[in-house]
């Protein structure tokens, strides 16, 4: 199990039956970034790829 799955694992359990928007998403991910700058780079490859998923082009 890698760190990251007992966040994923708590957000599932706590906002899983939760529907949300893409924009709510990604307002918080902008949020996010400007409390933990550190992170920047991962939540835009995470932004990035997400936006990405569908687009046969970037496979």
């Amino acid at each position: 199990m890698y760190f990251t799955d007992r966040g994923i694992e708590e957000l599932t359990k706590r906002r899983g039956d939760d529907e949300v928007t893409l924009g709510w998403v990604a307002d918080r991910l902008a949020e996010f970034t400007d409390v933990h700058p550190e992170f920047e780079v991962a939540v835009e490859r995470l932004a990035t790829w997400l936006a990405r998923l569908d687009d046969p082009d970037d496979e």
